[in-house]
């Protein structure tokens, strides 16, 4: 979900880039050289998923997929992230350059959040369906905090962006079923056929 270059006063932003910033620092410390290949495949996937977009006021709202890269990456999420965020305003102007960090925060850390709850219960769970329920849990979860934080940020920014702060979280609600299904459909599959990837994040969990 991204907010557009432009709409957002200048303390903000610079808090969005401070806290991004050490979020960034943090995940790049904790990533296991294990982790780097999926980092990147998680990256790709954020990238394409998010690419079919519906702009919703200074906001948008897509696939972010970010429970699913919260339960594999954790803390790495940010820099993931990051990346994928970087191309998307380079190549197809999603978000913006100044804006950059707080739609980063605001899309990993309730990544982050999910992994540290949940990767641990993941890398101990082998029945298909408790894996598909705590993956709806990271789906819907993540991204009903994700609108959260979103509308939040607008809201901060004054009584005029109250109205589209309202307008995105509701315009998201949709947004997470589809999410809670598609992180539930992924989860189950990863565990049956590389449940180590959950017990790597669960390692290298802080």
């Amino acid at each position: 979900m991204h907010i557009v270059d432009g709409a957002l006063s200048n303390e903000i932003l610079a808090i969005g880039t401070v806290v991004g910033a050490l979020g960034v620092a943090k995940g790049l410390r904790d990533m296991d050289y294990e982790q780097m290949p999926v980092t990147a495949l998680l990256a790709s996937v954020f990238f394409v998923a998010s690419y079919i977009h519906l702009p919703v006021g200074v906001s948008s709202i897509h696939l972010i997929l970010n429970g699913l890269i919260g339960l594999a990456l954790g803390w790495a999420a940010f820099p993931a992230l990051l990346v994928a965020l970087l191309l998307q305003a380079v190549f197809f102007g999603f978000g913006g350059f100044l804006v950059l960090g707080v739609n980063l925060i605001n899309i990993a850390i309730p990544a982050v959040l999910v992994g540290l709850l949940l990767r641990r219960a993941l890398a101990m769970t082998t029945p298909k369906r408790q894996l598909a329920m705590l993956g709806a849990l990271a789906g819907g979860g993540a991204v009903t905090l994700t609108a959260f934080m979103v509308a939040a940020t607008l809201a901060l920014n004054g009584d005029a962006f109250l109205p589209a702060a309202k307008l995105a979280f509701l315009s998201s609600l949709p947004l997470v079923v589809i999410e809670a299904a598609v992180t539930a459909a992924a989860v189950a599959l990863i565990g049956q056929v590389k449940p180590e990837l959950f017990a790597v994040a669960a390692r290298t969990s802080s």
